[in-house]
Protein backbone atom coordinates (compact mmCIF):
# COMPACT_ATOMS: atom_id res chain seq x y z
CA UNK A 1 0.00 0.00 0.00
CA UNK A 2 1.45 3.43 -1.01
CA UNK A 3 1.35 6.12 1.50
CA UNK A 4 0.72 9.96 0.59
CA UNK A 5 4.81 10.95 1.55
CA UNK A 6 6.30 7.67 -0.25
CA UNK A 7 9.78 8.98 -1.81
CA UNK A 8 9.93 12.15 0.45
CA UNK A 9 12.98 12.13 2.40
CA UNK A 10 13.07 14.46 5.61
CA UNK A 11 17.01 15.57 7.39
CA UNK A 12 16.05 16.02 11.07
CA UNK A 13 18.32 18.11 12.65
CA UNK A 14 16.03 17.94 15.96
CA UNK A 15 15.80 17.54 19.98
CA UNK A 16 13.42 17.14 22.69
CA UNK A 17 9.92 17.41 21.11
CA UNK A 18 8.71 20.38 18.83
CA UNK A 19 10.65 19.15 16.27
CA UNK A 20 10.57 14.45 16.51
CA UNK A 21 6.53 15.54 17.17
CA UNK A 22 6.49 16.88 13.51
CA UNK A 23 8.84 14.55 11.72
CA UNK A 24 7.04 11.26 13.47
CA UNK A 25 3.74 12.50 11.88
CA UNK A 26 5.27 12.81 8.44
CA UNK A 27 7.15 9.55 8.90
CA UNK A 28 4.14 7.90 9.68
CA UNK A 29 2.65 9.39 6.67
CA UNK A 30 5.62 7.80 4.49
CA UNK A 31 8.06 9.49 4.44
CA UNK A 32 11.68 8.76 5.35
CA UNK A 33 12.92 10.63 8.27
CA UNK A 34 16.88 10.66 9.12
CA UNK A 35 17.23 11.73 12.36
CA UNK A 36 20.64 13.30 13.15
CA UNK A 37 21.85 12.70 17.35
CA UNK A 38 24.72 13.59 18.91
CA UNK A 39 26.85 10.70 19.28
CA UNK A 40 27.23 8.84 22.37
CA UNK A 41 24.19 11.01 24.37
CA UNK A 42 21.56 11.35 21.72
CA UNK A 43 18.82 13.40 21.36
CA UNK A 44 18.06 15.52 24.86
CA UNK A 45 15.16 13.71 24.79
CA UNK A 46 16.15 10.33 25.26
CA UNK A 47 17.42 10.89 28.87
CA UNK A 48 14.27 12.87 30.29
CA UNK A 49 12.74 10.18 32.40
CA UNK A 50 13.13 6.05 32.13
CA UNK A 51 9.62 4.91 32.47
CA UNK A 52 8.77 2.81 29.68
CA UNK A 53 11.08 -0.12 30.42
CA UNK A 54 13.68 1.74 30.83
CA UNK A 55 13.04 4.38 28.06
CA UNK A 56 11.88 7.37 27.92
CA UNK A 57 8.45 8.37 27.26
CA UNK A 58 9.21 11.73 26.03
CA UNK A 59 11.48 10.09 23.30
CA UNK A 60 9.13 7.18 22.82
CA UNK A 61 6.20 9.49 21.73
CA UNK A 62 7.60 11.51 19.07
CA UNK A 63 10.40 9.35 17.75
CA UNK A 64 8.97 6.20 16.07
CA UNK A 65 8.96 5.24 12.34
CA UNK A 66 12.45 7.38 12.24
CA UNK A 67 16.13 6.02 11.26
CA UNK A 68 19.13 7.39 13.69
CA UNK A 69 22.09 8.86 12.21
CA UNK A 70 24.86 9.59 15.14
CA UNK A 71 26.87 12.52 13.93
CA UNK A 72 29.19 15.08 15.07
CA UNK A 73 27.83 18.10 13.20
CA UNK A 74 30.09 20.32 14.27
CA UNK A 75 33.35 17.61 12.98
CA UNK A 76 35.70 18.89 10.49
CA UNK A 77 34.01 15.53 8.66
CA UNK A 78 30.79 16.40 9.40
CA UNK A 79 30.27 18.96 6.22
CA UNK A 80 30.80 16.69 3.21
CA UNK A 81 28.54 13.95 4.95
CA UNK A 82 25.72 16.54 5.84
CA UNK A 83 26.10 17.55 2.37
CA UNK A 84 25.38 13.93 0.36
CA UNK A 85 22.22 13.83 2.87
CA UNK A 86 20.92 16.87 1.99
CA UNK A 87 20.97 16.40 -1.96
CA UNK A 88 19.11 13.55 -1.81
CA UNK A 89 16.50 15.42 0.90
CA UNK A 90 13.08 16.62 0.30
CA UNK A 91 12.73 18.60 3.50
CA UNK A 92 15.55 19.66 6.11
CA UNK A 93 13.79 20.55 9.55
CA UNK A 94 15.88 22.03 12.50
CA UNK A 95 14.55 23.43 15.93
CA UNK A 96 18.19 24.25 17.40
CA UNK A 97 19.07 27.40 19.76
CA UNK A 98 18.42 30.65 18.15
CA UNK A 99 21.46 30.72 15.58
CA UNK A 100 22.80 27.16 15.41
CA UNK A 101 21.96 26.09 12.04
CA UNK A 102 23.50 29.43 10.28
CA UNK A 103 26.50 28.62 12.35
CA UNK A 104 26.96 25.20 11.04
CA UNK A 105 26.41 26.56 7.47
CA UNK A 106 22.89 25.01 7.32
CA UNK A 107 20.79 28.00 7.38
CA UNK A 108 17.66 28.70 4.83
CA UNK A 109 19.68 30.86 2.78
CA UNK A 110 22.65 28.87 2.16
CA UNK A 111 20.80 25.56 1.67
CA UNK A 112 18.19 26.61 -0.47
CA UNK A 113 21.17 28.75 -2.55
CA UNK A 114 22.36 25.37 -3.69
CA UNK A 115 19.13 23.28 -3.40
CA UNK A 116 16.16 25.73 -4.74
CA UNK A 117 13.56 22.91 -4.27
CA UNK A 118 14.45 22.20 -0.56
CA UNK A 119 11.77 22.55 1.73
CA UNK A 120 13.12 24.27 4.72
CA UNK A 121 11.98 24.68 7.94
CA UNK A 122 13.31 25.84 11.34
CA UNK A 123 11.27 25.25 14.37
CA UNK A 124 12.19 28.24 17.47
CA UNK A 125 11.12 29.96 19.97
CA UNK A 126 10.03 33.41 19.03
CA UNK A 127 11.42 33.37 15.14
CA UNK A 128 14.50 34.76 13.42
CA UNK A 129 14.10 38.56 13.83
CA UNK A 130 12.43 40.54 16.64
CA UNK A 131 13.11 41.59 20.38
CA UNK A 132 12.92 37.95 21.34
CA UNK A 133 14.86 36.67 18.75
CA UNK A 134 17.89 34.98 20.59
CA UNK A 135 15.65 34.40 24.12
CA UNK A 136 15.99 30.92 24.76
CA UNK A 137 12.16 29.07 24.85
CA UNK A 138 11.32 26.07 26.37
CA UNK A 139 7.82 25.03 26.57
CA UNK A 140 6.45 26.52 30.15
CA UNK A 141 8.28 29.87 29.14
CA UNK A 142 6.28 30.01 25.69
CA UNK A 143 2.81 29.42 27.94
CA UNK A 144 3.79 32.11 29.81
CA UNK A 145 4.14 34.61 27.16
CA UNK A 146 1.35 33.39 25.05
CA UNK A 147 -1.12 34.30 28.42
CA UNK A 148 -2.06 30.63 28.76
CA UNK A 149 -1.10 30.64 32.35
CA UNK A 150 -3.32 33.59 33.14
CA UNK A 151 -6.34 31.96 32.29
CA UNK A 152 -5.65 28.41 33.43
CA UNK A 153 -5.69 27.63 36.93
CA UNK A 154 -7.98 28.31 40.18
CA UNK A 155 -8.76 32.06 41.01
CA UNK A 156 -5.84 31.97 43.41
CA UNK A 157 -3.07 30.41 41.26
CA UNK A 158 -2.64 30.39 37.48
CA UNK A 159 -1.43 26.38 36.38
CA UNK A 160 0.40 25.64 33.56
CA UNK A 161 -1.19 23.21 30.85
CA UNK A 162 0.00 19.32 31.61
CA UNK A 163 1.42 18.69 28.43
CA UNK A 164 3.57 20.30 26.32
CA UNK A 165 1.15 22.30 23.96
CA UNK A 166 3.91 24.97 22.72
CA UNK A 167 5.45 22.16 21.26
CA UNK A 168 2.43 20.10 20.30
CA UNK A 169 1.50 23.54 18.35
CA UNK A 170 4.46 24.42 16.93
CA UNK A 171 4.78 20.79 15.67
CA UNK A 172 1.62 20.51 13.87
CA UNK A 173 1.84 24.23 12.22
CA UNK A 174 4.75 22.96 11.08
CA UNK A 175 4.09 19.38 9.89
CA UNK A 176 0.93 21.05 8.04
CA UNK A 177 3.23 23.55 6.55
CA UNK A 178 5.78 21.59 5.03
CA UNK A 179 2.66 19.49 3.80
CA UNK A 180 1.68 22.67 1.75
CA UNK A 181 4.91 23.54 0.78
CA UNK A 182 5.32 19.68 -0.88
CA UNK A 183 2.00 20.54 -2.27
CA UNK A 184 3.17 24.11 -3.88
CA UNK A 185 6.43 22.40 -5.23
CA UNK A 186 4.75 19.82 -6.71
CA UNK A 187 2.46 22.39 -8.95
CA UNK A 188 5.04 24.94 -9.15
CA UNK A 189 8.16 23.23 -8.99
CA UNK A 190 9.68 25.70 -6.16
CA UNK A 191 11.23 24.83 -2.51
CA UNK A 192 10.16 27.39 0.41
CA UNK A 193 11.78 28.54 3.48
CA UNK A 194 9.04 27.67 6.46
CA UNK A 195 9.64 29.87 10.24
CA UNK A 196 7.31 28.30 12.62
CA UNK A 197 7.59 29.59 16.27
CA UNK A 198 6.06 27.83 19.29
CA UNK A 199 4.61 31.40 20.76
CA UNK A 200 3.12 32.15 17.21
CA UNK A 201 1.55 28.80 17.18
CA UNK A 202 0.31 29.04 20.95
CA UNK A 203 -0.90 32.67 20.04
CA UNK A 204 -3.04 31.21 17.48
CA UNK A 205 -4.70 28.50 20.02
CA UNK A 206 -5.50 31.77 22.56
CA UNK A 207 -7.75 33.56 20.08
CA UNK A 208 -11.11 32.95 22.49
CA UNK A 209 -9.44 34.67 25.92
CA UNK A 210 -7.31 37.26 23.24
CA UNK A 211 -10.32 38.86 21.56
CA UNK A 212 -12.21 38.37 24.55
CA UNK A 213 -9.41 40.62 26.72
CA UNK A 214 -9.09 42.73 23.78
CA UNK A 215 -12.40 43.73 23.23
CA UNK A 216 -14.46 43.05 25.80
CA UNK A 217 -11.90 44.83 28.45
CA UNK A 218 -10.66 41.87 30.91
CA UNK A 219 -9.94 38.68 30.56
CA UNK A 220 -11.88 35.40 30.95
CA UNK A 221 -11.20 34.62 34.34
CA UNK A 222 -9.66 31.57 35.79
CA UNK A 223 -11.88 28.94 36.99
CA UNK A 224 -10.43 25.66 37.42
CA UNK A 225 -12.33 23.38 35.64
CA UNK A 226 -15.25 25.42 35.12
CA UNK A 227 -15.21 26.94 31.90
CA UNK A 228 -14.94 30.82 32.12
CA UNK A 229 -17.79 31.93 30.53
CA UNK A 230 -20.10 29.61 29.87
CA UNK A 231 -22.59 27.83 32.47
CA UNK A 232 -23.15 25.12 33.65
CA UNK A 233 -19.85 23.94 32.27
CA UNK A 234 -17.67 21.86 34.34
CA UNK A 235 -17.75 19.21 37.40
CA UNK A 236 -20.46 18.45 39.50
CA UNK A 237 -20.89 16.15 42.76
CA UNK A 238 -22.91 13.79 43.04
CA UNK A 239 -24.47 11.99 46.07
CA UNK A 240 -21.83 9.19 46.22
CA UNK A 241 -18.86 11.80 46.09
CA UNK A 242 -18.00 11.36 42.84
CA UNK A 243 -17.79 14.12 40.10
CA UNK A 244 -19.67 14.07 36.52
CA UNK A 245 -18.86 16.84 34.27
CA UNK A 246 -21.46 18.09 31.62
CA UNK A 247 -21.61 20.89 29.08
CA UNK A 248 -24.72 23.19 28.30
CA UNK A 249 -24.56 25.16 24.91
CA UNK A 250 -27.98 26.65 24.45
CA UNK A 251 -30.97 27.27 26.27
CA UNK A 252 -32.98 24.31 24.49
CA UNK A 253 -30.37 22.25 26.35
CA UNK A 254 -30.89 23.90 29.55
CA UNK A 255 -34.97 23.63 29.43
CA UNK A 256 -34.12 19.83 29.11
CA UNK A 257 -31.60 19.54 31.46
CA UNK A 258 -33.86 20.84 34.26
CA UNK A 259 -36.66 18.99 33.26
CA UNK A 260 -35.15 15.65 32.36
CA UNK A 261 -32.07 15.71 34.09
CA UNK A 262 -32.62 17.95 37.35
CA UNK A 263 -36.84 17.42 37.39
CA UNK A 264 -37.06 20.89 37.93
CA UNK A 265 -38.42 22.48 35.04
CA UNK A 266 -39.15 25.45 37.13
CA UNK A 267 -35.75 26.08 37.37
CA UNK A 268 -35.72 26.47 33.95
CA UNK A 269 -37.97 29.32 33.78
CA UNK A 270 -36.22 31.02 36.47
CA UNK A 271 -35.00 34.61 35.67
CA UNK A 272 -31.55 33.97 37.78
CA UNK A 273 -31.00 31.26 34.67
CA UNK A 274 -32.67 32.54 31.59
CA UNK A 275 -30.03 33.06 29.20
CA UNK A 276 -25.88 32.21 29.46
CA UNK A 277 -25.03 35.92 30.88
CA UNK A 278 -27.49 35.31 33.69
CA UNK A 279 -26.48 32.07 34.07
CA UNK A 280 -22.38 33.57 34.78
CA UNK A 281 -24.16 36.15 37.10
CA UNK A 282 -25.41 33.83 39.41
CA UNK A 283 -23.41 30.51 38.58
CA UNK A 284 -22.88 29.92 42.18
CA UNK A 285 -26.65 29.71 42.75
CA UNK A 286 -26.91 27.58 40.01
CA UNK A 287 -24.05 25.19 40.88
CA UNK A 288 -26.00 25.20 44.54
CA UNK A 289 -29.33 23.91 42.44
CA UNK A 290 -27.56 21.46 40.27
CA UNK A 291 -25.55 19.40 43.21
CA UNK A 292 -28.75 19.42 45.36
CA UNK A 293 -30.31 17.64 42.84
CA UNK A 294 -27.13 15.02 42.06
CA UNK A 295 -27.01 14.79 45.84
CA UNK A 296 -29.72 11.94 45.52
CA UNK A 297 -27.83 10.29 42.95
CA UNK A 298 -24.80 8.11 42.09
CA UNK A 299 -22.96 9.75 39.53
CA UNK A 300 -23.48 6.50 37.22
CA UNK A 301 -27.60 7.73 37.77
CA UNK A 302 -26.41 11.24 36.93
CA UNK A 303 -24.65 10.37 33.74
CA UNK A 304 -27.65 8.35 32.77
CA UNK A 305 -30.10 11.16 32.80
CA UNK A 306 -27.52 13.32 31.19
CA UNK A 307 -27.40 10.89 28.20
CA UNK A 308 -30.98 10.13 27.44
CA UNK A 309 -31.67 13.95 27.45
CA UNK A 310 -29.01 13.72 25.08
CA UNK A 311 -26.30 16.26 27.36
CA UNK A 312 -22.75 16.35 26.90
CA UNK A 313 -21.19 14.51 29.79
CA UNK A 314 -17.77 12.83 31.03
CA UNK A 315 -16.12 11.42 33.82
CA UNK A 316 -12.86 12.77 34.67
CA UNK A 317 -10.59 9.41 33.43
CA UNK A 318 -6.61 8.97 34.91
CA UNK A 319 -4.68 8.68 32.75
CA UNK A 320 -4.83 4.87 32.86
CA UNK A 321 -8.22 4.66 32.48
CA UNK A 322 -7.44 6.99 29.06
CA UNK A 323 -5.21 4.27 28.18
CA UNK A 324 -7.86 1.35 28.69
CA UNK A 325 -10.62 3.38 27.56
CA UNK A 326 -12.83 1.13 25.82
CA UNK A 327 -13.64 3.48 22.52
CA UNK A 328 -9.88 2.98 21.70
CA UNK A 329 -10.11 -1.31 22.25
CA UNK A 330 -13.62 -0.50 20.00
CA UNK A 331 -12.30 1.64 16.79
CA UNK A 332 -8.75 -0.88 16.85
CA UNK A 333 -6.58 2.16 17.85
CA UNK A 334 -4.04 0.12 19.84
CA UNK A 335 -0.86 -1.60 17.88
CA UNK A 336 2.55 -2.39 18.92
CA UNK A 337 6.21 -0.48 18.04
CA UNK A 338 9.38 -2.36 18.53
CA UNK A 339 12.14 -0.07 20.55
CA UNK A 340 15.26 -1.14 21.84
CA UNK A 341 13.66 -2.30 25.36
CA UNK A 342 11.58 -4.62 22.88
CA UNK A 343 7.87 -4.11 21.90
CA UNK A 344 5.57 -1.33 23.01
CA UNK A 345 1.95 -0.66 23.03
CA UNK A 346 1.41 2.37 21.16
CA UNK A 347 -1.84 4.54 19.98
CA UNK A 348 -2.08 4.71 15.91
CA UNK A 349 -2.11 8.41 14.65
CA UNK A 350 -5.49 9.86 14.21
CA UNK A 351 -5.08 10.09 10.35
CA UNK A 352 -8.10 7.73 9.37
CA UNK A 353 -7.66 8.40 5.82
CA UNK A 354 -9.31 5.56 3.86
CA UNK A 355 -7.23 2.84 2.09
CA UNK A 356 -4.39 4.14 4.70
CA UNK A 357 -1.98 2.44 7.22
CA UNK A 358 0.39 4.48 9.17
CA UNK A 359 3.88 3.44 9.14
CA UNK A 360 4.26 2.20 12.96
CA UNK A 361 7.99 1.15 12.84
CA UNK A 362 10.55 0.82 15.70
CA UNK A 363 11.63 3.56 17.77
CA UNK A 364 15.37 3.47 16.75
CA UNK A 365 18.56 3.20 19.17
CA UNK A 366 20.87 5.92 19.03
CA UNK A 367 23.13 5.60 15.86
CA UNK A 368 21.06 2.29 14.93
CA UNK A 369 20.97 3.48 11.01
CA UNK A 370 24.28 5.46 11.08
CA UNK A 371 26.66 2.80 8.81
CA UNK A 372 23.75 1.74 6.93
CA UNK A 373 23.31 5.30 5.78
CA UNK A 374 26.80 6.24 4.68
CA UNK A 375 27.25 3.39 3.05
CA UNK A 376 23.98 4.64 0.82
CA UNK A 377 26.09 7.95 0.80
CA UNK A 378 28.38 6.06 -1.26
CA UNK A 379 30.81 5.72 1.94
CA UNK A 380 33.18 2.28 1.78
CA UNK A 381 33.24 0.13 5.40
CA UNK A 382 36.90 1.64 6.05
CA UNK A 383 35.98 5.20 5.68
CA UNK A 384 32.97 4.33 8.16
CA UNK A 385 35.19 2.67 10.04
CA UNK A 386 37.70 5.61 10.43
CA UNK A 387 34.70 8.54 10.91
CA UNK A 388 33.63 6.44 14.05
CA UNK A 389 37.35 6.31 14.95
CA UNK A 390 37.34 9.51 15.03
CA UNK A 391 34.25 10.19 16.63
CA UNK A 392 32.55 12.00 13.53
CA UNK A 393 29.81 9.33 13.72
Amino acid sequence: MRRPLDGVTVVALEQVIAGPFCTRQLAELGARVIKIERPDVGDAARAMDHTVLGLSSHFVWTNRSKESLALDVKHPQAREILERLLAKADVFLQNLAPGAAERLGLGAAELRARHPRLVWCGISGYGPCGPYAQKKAYDLLVQCEAGLLSVTGSPEAPAKAGIPVADIAAGMYAMSSILAALLRREREGVGATLDITMFEALGEWMGFPAYFSAYGGEAPPRSGAYHATIAPYGPFRAGDGKSVFLSIQNEREFARFCDQVLVNAALGKDPRFSSNPARMQNRAALHTEIERAFGTLTAAQVEQRLQAAGIANARLNTMQEFWDHPQLAARGRWTEVGSPAGELRAIKPPFNLSDFEPRMDPVPALGEHSRRILAELGYAADDIERLAANKAI
